[in-house]
C-alpha cells in the first residue's frame, strides 16, 4: 500500500468500514442489495446511509483495494455491478475491528426527549400525542427487528449479526418500557397544580441565584 493510501485508510469514516463489513459476508453484492441489507440490519442498532452513500464508499474501497467488482454479464437483462471483498479488504476490516479504541461511546440523540424538554412550551395534550406516536412508532421498529431475526436464524454465516439483532430487540423493547413510563411521568405532571410547574415572572422555580437547575 501507497503513502498516499495509508493516509486515506487512517480517514476512513465508520460509514466506509460499515459497508465493507457488509462486504465481508459470503457472496457478491450490488449497491442496492447492501442498502436494503443495511435497512435491515445495520438501523436497528448503528444508521442505515443512504445509497448515494454506498455507492461513494464502494469507490473509495476499491481505489484503496479493499473492494472488487465486476459487471454482469449479458445473460442478464439489466447490467448490474456486484462487489466482493478482496483479501487486503478483510484483513484491514479485521483489524478495524479489532480496536476497541476506536468504537468509542454510545451516542444517545432522542428527538422526543429533546422535545419533552421543551415541554413548557408545548401544549400538554400534544407532548402526550407525540409520546404516544413513539410508542406505536418503536412496536413497528421492533416486530421489524424480529422479522429480521428470523431472516438471519439458522444461518450459520450470520450468527454474530443475530446476537446484535437479539441486542436491538432488548433494546426496543426497554425503550417501549421506558415511553411507558414517560406518559405516566407526563399524567402524573398535568396533575399536578399549575403554579408547581410554571416559573413567574419574578424568577419562580430558579434555583438559588442561577438561573437554570444545575448544580453547585
Amino acid at each position: 500500500m501507497t503513502s498516499s493510501q495509508e493516509a486515506k485508510k487512517q480517514g476512513l469514516p465508520p460509514t466506509a468500514w460499515a459497508v465493507l463489513g457488509l462486504l465481508s459476508f459470503p457472496g457478491e453484492r450490488t449497491g442496492y442489495e447492501l442498502k436494503k441489507w443495511a435497512d435491515s440490519s445495520l438501523r436497528f442498532f448503528y444508521w442505515s446511509p443512504a445509497i448515494s452513500q454506498i455507492y461513494a464508499e464502494l469507490r473509495r474501497l476499491e481505489e484503496l483495494g479493499y473492494a472488487a467488482s465486476a459487471r454482469s454479464g449479458p445473460e442478464e437483462a439489466r447490467a448490474k455491478r456486484r462487489y466482493a471483498i478482496t483479501d487486503a479488504g478483510r484483513a484491514a476490516l479485521a483489524d478495524w475491528a479489532a480496536d476497541t479504541a476506536e468504537a468509542g461511546p454510545p451516542v444517545l440523540k432522542h428527538g422526543l426527549l429533546l422535545r419533552v424538554w421543551l415541554g413548557h412550551l408545548a401544549e400538554p395534550e400534544r407532548l402526550r400525542a407525540m409520546v404516544g406516536e413513539h410508542v406505536e412508532r418503536t412496536r413497528e421498529e421492533l416486530a421489524a427487528v424480529r422479522e429480521a431475526m428470523e431472516q438471519a436464524g439458522g444461518v450459520p454465516e450470520w450468527a454474530f449479526p443475530a446476537l446484535a439483532l437479539r441486542w436491538s430487540e432488548r433494546q426496543h423493547l426497554a425503550e417501549l418500557e421506558l415511553a411507558e413510563a414517560l406518559l405516566g411521568d407526563l399524567a402524573g405532571l398535568a396533575q399536578a397544580p399549575a403554579e408547581g410547574r410554571r416559573g413567574d415572572a419574578d424568577g419562580a422555580g430558579r434555583q438559588g441565584d442561577g438561573d437554570a437547575p444545575t448544580p453547585g
